[in-house]
């Protein structure tokens, strides 16, 4: 099996992520990150998806999201091509180990008191799986991690490529609204 990235525009209508997910869940497919939040336009917003799939399966996972009628574009992100960032806030034991490593892997503190401190981190998913091993001796009190978000590299987007050319619906015009007939 491989990890494979998916960057998916979709219409920002409600009910868009739970069709996106009810999709993976009725295929057994198990989703490791998901990520949604609004882009440049506030009629689309963008979701990050990391999979652990096999090559035809990938083929298969996109015509069907494809489908989905609020679905705009979708493009996978390779690793080599892409800015693949996650975000890690964790709250450690305040003492002069955990402040040390916090310095080694240029985590900021966002809170700190005489008994905890919490950091924030953001990198690639190896950095973070780092300091997370480097302070799990000296004890995670809490952490909440994001899912991963990426964004192609160059001059080139997804929005680019996909909204010229097959529009998207528009708040302001009825008439040009894509009708959701899936709700």
């Amino acid at each position: 099996m491989a990890i494979h990235t998916l960057a998916v525009l979709v219409e920002n209508s409600p009910g868009v992520l739970a069709r996106v997910a009810s999709l993976f869940s009725r295929r057994g497919y198990n989703i490791d990150s998901l990520a949604v939040g609004p882009t440049e336009n506030p009629t689309v917003s963008r979701m990050t998806i990391v999979l652990n799939l096999e090559g035809h399966a990938l083929d298969q996972v996109s015509a069907q999201l494809f489908k989905l009628v609020n679905v705009i574009g979708i493009s996978e992100m390779k690793s080599s091509d892409s800015v693949q960032r996650e975000l890690l806030l964790v709250k450690v034991p305040a003492n002069p180990v955990t402040k040390g490593l916090a310095a080694k892997f240029d985590a900021v503190i966002t809170d700190e008191n005489d008994q905890s401190l919490s950091l924030e981190i953001v990198g690639d998913k190896d950095r973070i799986e780092q300091l997370l091993t480097a302070l799990k001796p000296h004890g995670i009190r809490e952490l909440v991690q994001s899912g991963l978000v990426a964004l192609e590299r160059g001059a080139s987007t997804l929005a680019d490529r996909t909204l010229t050319t097959m529009g998207t619906a528009n708040e302001s015009s009825p008439d040009n609204k894509t009708a959701d007939y899936q709700n």
